[in-house]
């Protein structure tokens, strides 16, 4: 009997994702859709980041995170949508253990790092308005490469954690995943191992990036929003505002997307409205980014 239960154990090699259903119009129509999502979205944030490196002009400390923003779109979104293209083209919703893995590593990875990059950001709009004389001083080229080395290389460093121990589960019964993309929580619901360590790190991990962060660009945009509502003038009002207003649009989609999709009760009535909030914050957020800045 032992020898069975381990046979079954270690029998799943891949994973089905389930994605948007068996609906062949449907699939279609999003295919069309997140295709020109897609396109828009790479060829808009290249060329941003291209803009920003070229043009001497743009080299201020608020357009520096604005291209490494836009990389981490880039990146971002080519960890989900290149993968769900193929599968509402080709049908095919098969997908190994190890890549489910490896895209979950890349997913978190980047939007942890998204998180502290959306925080630095407020932070950059926090000294232009509330504190413009030590703007320069604060805001210098050492503290903005520092601010995104940090960002980029804590989130992968620390994901690898999370991941050793997702590589170490063994998986049975189901192999059907309720989801578009390899998310933590439905890959942790197939592992028939103990996962109590591993969802443990991850409430750690997601206190550190997601709720620190969101907390720091919270504190950031009141001053903000406390400091433009003393500007006498409405012109001024209403300049001071429109540096920082595409930004807070990014984070609102962001931030109120996640916070709707991983608050929510995992019932099968709320499972499908979790997955429309997951585009937003998956394929939506990088086209925000990119029409909030045009």
């Amino acid at each position: 009997m032992a020898n069975a239960d381990l046979g079954n154990q270690t029998s799943i090699t891949e994973f089905i994702l389930l994605g948007f259903g068996n609906i062949q119009e449907l699939h279609f129509v999003l295919f069309l859709l997140f295709l020109v999502i897609y396109i828009a979205t790479m060829v808009g944030n290249i060329l941003i980041v291209v803009l920003v490196v070229a043009d001497q002009h743009l080299h201020t400390p608020m357009y520096f995170f604005l291209g490494n923003l836009s990389c981490l779109e880039t990146c971002y979104t080519s960890t989900i949508l290149p993968r769900v293209l193929a599968s509402l083209l080709t049908g095919d919703r098969t997908i190994s253990v190890s890549g489910c893995i490896t895209q979950f590593y890349f997913f978190g990875s980047l939007a942890a790092t998204e998180s502290y990059l959306l925080a630095i950001m407020s932070y950059d709009r926090y000294l232009a308005i509330c504190n413009p004389l030590h703007y320069a001083a604060l805001m210098n080229s050492k503290c903005c490469l520092q601010l995104m080395a940090g960002s980029w290389i804590s989130a992968f460093l620390a994901n690898c954690l999370v991941i050793f121990l997702a590589s170490q589960l063994t998986f049975c019964n189901s192999n059907e995943i309720p989801h578009f993309f390899c998310d933590f929580s439905p890959i942790v619901k197939l592992s028939c191992s103990d996962t109590t360590l591993i969802e443990l790190l991850t409430f750690i991990m997601a206190f550190i990036f997601t709720v620190t962060p969101f907390l720091l660009t919270l504190t950031s945009y009141v001053c903000i929003i406390t400091t433009i509502l003393r500007i006498p003038s409405t012109r001024g009002r209403q300049k001071a505002f429109s540096t920082c207003s595409s930004h807070l649009i990014v984070v609102t989609i962001f931030y109120g997307t996640i916070i709707i999709v991983y608050m929510l009760p995992d019932t099968n009535t709320l499972r499908d409205l979790n997955k429309v909030f997951s585009v937003f914050y998956t394929v939506l957020t990088p086209w925000s980014t990119l029409s909030s800045t045009a």
